[in-house]
C-alpha cells in the first residue's frame, strides 16, 4: 500500500435548500465525510493505493461509509467496528459563495475508540506515506494509538504527514489541542495547517511568529494554507508560494482536503514542490466548484486539465 491514513470517518448531511438557514432546512443529502476519509477518497481518485486505519460503529450508517470507501478502492481491512458507538455527524447549510455554517455531533464518536494492534502498526509501517491529523489526538484510546502510529511510521522510514485539522468541539481548550500536536512534531516530515491552526500549534498570535517558531523545530516541510490567498511551503531554507486558481465557488467545505490530496499525490510521485502546490491548488479549486467533500474529489485527469488551463491563462496574462 502506498498511503495509509489514520483518522476520522464521518457522516455528512448537506442541505438541499440553498440559502435557507440551517435551522429551517428540511431536506438533506448524505455523504461520506471526515477529513481523513475525504483525503483517502481524494488520493485514491488521483491514482494512489490507499488504506485506512480507523474505527466505526456497527450500525447501518457505518456500513454505508465502509461501502462508499470500498467502492472508491480504499482498503478498509484495518477499519475496526465498535458496537455501541456511532460515527460523528455533521450538518451543513449551503449558502454560496461564502456561508456554510455547520453543526457537529461528536459526543464519544466511534473514531475516538481506535485501539491499534500490532498488525495495524505493521500495516502502516509497510507504506510509503503515513497521514494522520490532530483530531485523532482529542481523546483516548485514539490519542495513544496515534502517537504509537507516528512513532512506528517514523522509525520505519515512512514519510509522515500531519494535518492539524483543528475542530473546537473535540477539545476542552484550544491550548490542549496545540500541545497535543506539538508532542507529535518530532515524528512529522510534512505539517499542513491553515493560519489559525499554525498559530494554535506554535502558541503564537501572528502567522509570521508562528512560522518562525515552527521552523526552529526542524520540520522538513511546512505547508501553510492561506485560503483565497493561495498556499506557501517552507522546506529547509526555501520558501515557495503559489497563488490560488480562480473558479466559481459552490462550497468551500472540503477545499483543504482537496488541496492536501492533490499536493500529497504529486509529492508521492516525486514532483518538485512548486508543482505539488499547483496540483494541490487545482484539486482544491475543483472541490470548491462542487457540492460535498468526498464526492467532489477530482480525478487526476480533471486536475491536470484545470492545471493546464490555469497555467495557459497565466502565461497569456489573463489569470
Amino acid at each position: 500500500m502506498e498511503v495509509i491514513i489514520l483518522g476520522r470517518i464521518g457522516y455528512d448531511l448537506y442541505s438541499e435548500e440553498p440559502h435557507v438557514p440551517l435551522p429551517h432546512v428540511r431536506r438533506f443529502s448524505r455523504y461520506l465525510g471526515g477529513s481523513s476519509a475525504n483525503m483517502a477518497v481524494g488520493l485514491a481518485r488521483l491514482g494512489a493505493q490507499v488504506g485506512m486505519v480507523a474505527a466505526l460503529g456497527a450500525d447501518s450508517l457505518s456500513q454505508f461509509l465502509l461501502e462508499f470507501l470500498t467502492a472508491e478502492r480504499v482498503d478498509v481491512s484495518h477499519v475496526k467496528r465498535c458496537p455501541g458507538y456511532l460515527a460523528s455527524l455533521c450538518l451543513t447549510e449551503v449558502s454560496p459563495p461564502d456561508r456554510f455554517p455547520q453543526v457537529f455531533y461528536r459526543r464519544d464518536p466511534a473514531d475516538t475508540q481506535l485501539d491499534l494492534q500490532p498488525d495495524d502498526l505493521d500495516y502502516l509501517a509497510s507504506s510509503r506515506m503515513f497521514i494522520t491529523n490532530g483530531t485523532s489526538l482529542c481523546a483516548s484510546p485514539s490519542r495513544e494509538s496515534t502517537y504509537l502510529a507516528l512513532e512506528r511510521a517514523h522509525r520505519s522510514g515512512v514519510r509522515v504527514v500531519f494535518d492539524v485539522d483543528y475542530r473546537s468541539m473535540s477539545w476542552r481548550k484550544p491550548e490542549e489541542a496545540g500541545l497535543a500536536v506539538r508532542l507529535a512534531l518530532p515524528f512529522v516530515d510534512v505539517l499542513i495547517g491553515n493560519e489559525m491552526e499554525l498559530k494554535l500549534v506554535a502558541a503564537e498570535n501572528t502567522l509570521e511568529r508562528s512560522l518562525a517558531r515552527l521552523r526552529t523545530m526542524h520540520i522538513p516541510m511546512l505547508v501553510s494554507k492561506l485560503g483565497e490567498e493561495g498556499t506557501r511551503v517552507y522546506a529547509g531554507n526555501s520558501e515557495i508560494y503559489c497563488p490560488p486558481y480562480q473558479v466559481p465557488v459552490v462550497s468551500t467545505i472540503g477545499a483543504g482536503d482537496g488541496f492536501a490530496s492533490g499536493f500529497l499525490a504529486a509529492l508521492l510521485r516525486g514532483k518538485e514542490v512548486m508543482e505539488c502546490l499547483r496540483y494541490g491548488n487545482a484539486a482544491a479549486a475543483i472541490v470548491v466548484s462542487r457540492l460535498s467533500c468526498s464526492e467532489a474529489m477530482p480525478t487526476m485527469e480533471e486536475v491536470e486539465r484545470l492545471k493546464a488551463e490555469q497555467e495557459k491563462l497565466a502565461a497569456t496574462g489573463n489569470p
